[in-house]
């Protein structure tokens, strides 16, 4: 694997050995732990997880870059759908932004509210990470006039008092902690971490608890198929409860989810029968999870067939569903691009831009990769673009 990869250097060395003293110490003391455990203490771990210490992880000098990174016109594009729900709701509208990342998605997506004339009362970003919090804040408190950078305020923790307006999430559940299971003789299994002889993690096979074979039989029923056995991949049993979590409290408004991810029955096609986990280290994709623990983004595809029904559950309707070139051209993109160029400054700029939509809508770049879910509770009205509403391919789900 080293040959392959950039050698962490010896600070980084120290941070993932810190990790990895403490998950062996969890495993020596409770037993294997299962790998959404695993995952989540590699992603979140306070001071020792991947989003929450103090490696950049976004853009060029990161692991991976994602639709904001690239430049303002992706976020333009969201508030271009979101503003007339926040215009419909009025001045009691807020705006939630799921895991800010760098903070340039809420630089761009202000700045745009602001010359659409319509901004939130509140612009909240939910995100638990401490770093991740400070270094946001100092972009945005540098980037924004004061004027606007008030209206900014961050949490922790989902809103617990009824709020309406939008909710908006790019890149938020491949990062969930992901179940990992497979199938034996017909019985369902699920994947744990555990150590070796010599105190080396590894991974394993444990019968499966209720909560994961249950989800796993009502996906099995879904596409009227059993998996067959050796089959391993993910589930995200707690999906229905995270939204309920994130978005119990939304009582008038619409959710967007973008991320990479496939409908059910693409997701488990017969031949990804080793699921959709991969880890990025500095922009390389490998599917080792136990390579330096705490250096690495874990991540998982998007089952959009189950976030349907998790909104659902959460008393939402799916107001839209569509790839992301689709939303992004029904949300003015064409017009956007169009007045930046008219209005940059020179070729290379101009040249950025262009580059900007072709990374956002080629089928072999995040066009087609990346799927949009709207969902929308609380109004009589959904004042979408029309283009977004007429590009709904939720007949797919």
């Amino acid at each position: 694997m080293s040959s392959r990869f950039p050698d962490p250097g010896a600070d980084e060395r120290a941070h993932s050995d810190r990790l990895l003293t403490r998950l062996r110490e969890e495993i020596a003391a409770h037993g294997p732990m299962p790998f959404s455990q695993y995952m989540e203490r590699c992603l979140y771990a306070p001071g020792l997880g991947y989003y929450s210490a103090g490696k950049t992880k976004f853009g060029e000098a990161g692991d991976f870059i994602t639709a904001p990174e690239l430049g303002d016109l992706f976020a333009r594009c969201v508030v271009n759908a979101a503003y007339p729900v926040i215009e419909m709701l009025g001045e009691s509208a807020d705006f939630l932004e799921l895991g800010g990342g760098s903070g340039s998605f809420a630089e761009a997506a202000l700045k745009a509210f602001a010359a659409n004339g319509s901004i939130p009362r509140r612009y909240y970003i939910l995100e638990p990470s401490a770093d991740l919090r400070e270094r946001q804040r100092d972009r945005l408190a540098a980037a924004l006039p004061p004027e606007l950078f008030a209206h900014v305020l961050w949490l922790d923790r989902p809103p617990e008092q009824d709020w309406q307006g939008v909710l908006f999430a790019n890149e938020v559940i491949d990062a969930l902690p992901t179940t990992r299971f497979v199938m034996r003789e017909g019985e369902i299994y699920e994947e744990y971490v555990a150590l070796d002889g010599e105190g080396r993690l590894m991974r394993v096979d444990r019968p499966a608890d209720a909560l994961v074979s249950g989800a796993v039989r009502h996906v099995e029923r879904d596409l009227e198929a059993e998996f067959p056995d050796g089959y391993r991949s993910e589930i995200l049993p707690q999906l229905p409860y995270w939204i309920q979590a994130i978005a119990g409290s939304l009582t008038a408004g619409v959710m967007l989810f973008i991320d990479y991810g496939h409908v059910r029955r693409e997701y488990y096609l017969p031949e990804r029968n080793d699921g959709t986990l991969r880890a990025y280290y500095r922009h390389r994709s490998h599917n080792d999870p136990l390579y330096f623990p705490g250096l690495n983004d874990l991540t998982a595809s998007v089952d959009f067939t189950a976030l349907a029904e998790a909104g659902n559950s959460a008393g939402f309707g799916v107001a839209g569903y569509m790839p992301q070139a689709q939303f992004l051209i029904g949300s003015g993109l064409q017009d956007v691009f169009g007045a930046s160029y008219e209005a940059a400054a020179d070729e290379t700029t101009r040249y950025n831009l262009a580059q900007q939509v072709k990374k956002l809508t080629l089928p072999e770049q995040m066009g087609e990769r990346f799927q949009v879910m709207l969902f929308a509770r609380g109004m009589e009205v959904l004042p979408l673009p029309a283009d977004v509403l007429e590009a709904d391919q939720g007949d797919r789900l």
